[in-house]
């Protein structure tokens, strides 16, 4: 159908030209985004990109949070043939430097001052890095040629024909197994590693996820994941143009219900985490006035939503479906483009994360490791051969999640392999599925099992704030907190309490016996969470290790 990402882009932007393509706001207000302009602003940045010297093959890195320029340097940078280097926005200097320099990235692009600082404090660092263009305008730099992007596109506007020429021939040349992007991804352990995703990867992922789903022209995209992270990249951004949809974004996660108002969006992709928050606000509503506080948040026009990125607790996604909004679950990773499976109308189990998309394989090791093959699966980690053949073996990815694939084909994800729990007693624990049965909990809003090498299991567990002081007014007590944990008595028995009795689900040596509660949420700000709010249990678990050490001291 399309040779590559650039041949789908520019062959739908000619199709559809004055169709709006991206809605995006400036100073409040939404604007409009036409395809044959995006494919134009696309076309004067790349062959600015030329002018200065950027050869087929190139890294590229990017430092910006969503705005829709992002999308359009990336169609730039395709076009170009160069290989974009996408970094997450809150990245720290040191980050930013590691990325940049293990990619050997000629240029970068950044969003304004805030991103640029990061970059110019370690320059000295870097003395592959030949220029610095900003989305926003920037102070001259000495160290480095500076420019802005309008700058950036003004110059390639201006460029003779044989520029526009040499674009198109490198268009033309792009296979299928020519390298895109490298994604760093976030690393628990150690400095990260670049994903190298093809042109044929994502194009073939992002046709594949659009042929097993409910996703049409018509659609009206809401999209705020960042598109430095695998999700929303192929999802939100190139899914979306096979699609022919209208993507709107929206500022940030804090202006969303604010967008849904605005938008009124017929498809929004989001993690867990979110969709969590939601259900936390209305699950104790009847369940009539639970599905119209739904319907008034997401907006009428709503037909689905999507979640990935990290395990969809059951019962939210039921909740969903019995207020008559499907909540479709998928999995993937950076390494596989990222879907290897799939929920949708036709085929849908909540609980499971879907049957295997077209063209994709998928069996179990017999350790209950997912493996993996087909034509999303990455060409391997930049610079790192011998952790793409500890990866790669005989064609097949191996993801490091553990499951199962059941009689009727769908997988389910039952936790990380290098988490997976050993009591001293020798029971394997998946902490994953425990953490999903306590949040099912109204009061708890987060949890982190742990318990690796010890004789019973034990959690951190932060407690849903409404909740929180609902219970403690019927209670009469204070909330009181030390050394950042809640240490009110009479809280701490009604949880427990609450614990023991969902914990009867699970055999004797699986069940949390205790806890500790924090008095504040996992946060982004404090390194806990990944791009996609995803708990980051090892780092957490290393922060709080000697508190929940104490818990056996009286064992």
């Amino acid at each position: 159908m399309y040779s590559n990402l650039c041949s789908m882009h520019r062959t739908i932007s000619r199709r559809l030209g004055p169709r709006v393509a991206l809605r995006y706001r400036t100073n409040g207000v939404f604007r409009d985004l036409s395809w044959s302009d995006y494919r134009r602003q696309a076309d004067h940045a790349a062959a600015g990109l030329i002018r200065l010297g950027v050869q087929a093959g190139e890294r590229i890195a990017l430092l910006s949070e969503n705005r829709y320029e992002w999308l359009v340097a990336d169609h730039a940078m395709l076009s170009t043939a160069a290989v974009s280097v996408p970094m997450h926005a809150p990245l720290s200097g040191r980050q930013v430097e590691y990325q940049v320099s293990h990619s050997q990235a000629r240029g970068v692009i950044v969003s304004g001052p805030h991103q640029a600082d990061k970059l110019l404090e370690v320059i000295d660092a870097l003395p592959h890095v030949e220029f610095l263009i900003s989305f926003t305008p920037l102070e001259v730099s000495e160290s480095i040629r500076t420019l802005t992007w309008e700058g950036l596109k003004c110059f390639g506007s201006q460029s003779d024909p044989a520029v526009f020429l040499d674009l198109e021939q490198r268009e033309a040349a792009l296979t299928p197994d020519d390298l895109a992007t490298i994604i760093y991804t976030s690393g628990t352990t150690g400095e990260p590693k670049g994903v190298m995703l093809t042109h044929g990867n994502l194009l073939s992922n992002a046709i594949a996820t659009g042929q097993v789903s409910e996703f049409d022209s018509g659609d009206i995209l809401l999209s705020w994941l960042p598109y430095s992270h695998i999700y929303a990249r192929t999802v939100d951004h190139y899914l979306s143009t096979f699609l022919c949809a209208t993507v709107c974004l929206s500022e940030s996660i804090e202006s969303l219900t604010t967008d849904l108002a605005l938008v009124r969006p017929t498809w929004m992709t989001a993690v867990p985490r979110f969709y969590e928050k939601v259900w936390s606000r209305v699950e104790s509503l009847p369940s009539d006035e639970r599905r119209n506080a739904l319907r008034a948040i997401f907006g009428p026009r709503l037909r689905l939503l999507t979640s990935g990125g990290a395990p969809l607790p059951r019962h939210v996604c039921e909740g969903f479906f019995e207020a008559s909004i499907p909540l479709y679950e998928g999995y993937g990773l950076t390494e596989t483009s990222p879907v290897v499976s799939f929920n949708g109308s036709e085929h849908c189990r909540p609980g499971s994360v879907g049957r295997p998309i077209p063209g994709v394989d998928v069996r179990t090791a017999d350790d209950g490791e997912i493996l993996t093959r087909g034509p999303h699966v990455m060409r391997g980690y930049w610079r790192n051969p011998d952790a793409t053949a500890e990866t790669i073996v005989d064609g097949w990815l191996h993801t490091g999640d553990v499951g199962f694939l059941d009689n009727d084909g769908f997988l389910t994800i039952t936790d990380r392999k290098k988490d997976l729990i050993i009591t001293s007693g020798g029971k394997n624990v998946a902490p994953g599925e425990l953490e999903r049965i306590l949040v099912s909990d109204p009061h708890i809003d987060q949890a982190v099992v742990y318990g690796d090498a010890r004789p019973f299991v034990t959690a951190l567990l932060v407690p849903n704030p409404d909740q929180l002081r609902e219970t403690a007014g019927e209670l009469s007590c204070e909330i009181e907190v030390r050394d950042g944990f809640i240490v009110c008595e009479p809280l701490i028995e009604f949880l427990q309490q609450r614990v023991n009795a969902i914990m009867q689900v699970v055999s004797g040596p699986e069940r949390v016996r205790k806890f500790l509660l924090l008095a504040r949420p996992f946060t982004s700000e404090a390194d806990e969470l990944t791009a996609t709010f995803k708990i980051r249990r090892r780092h957490v678990i290393g922060k709080y290790e000697s508190y929940l050490r104490s818990l056996y001291d009286s064992t």
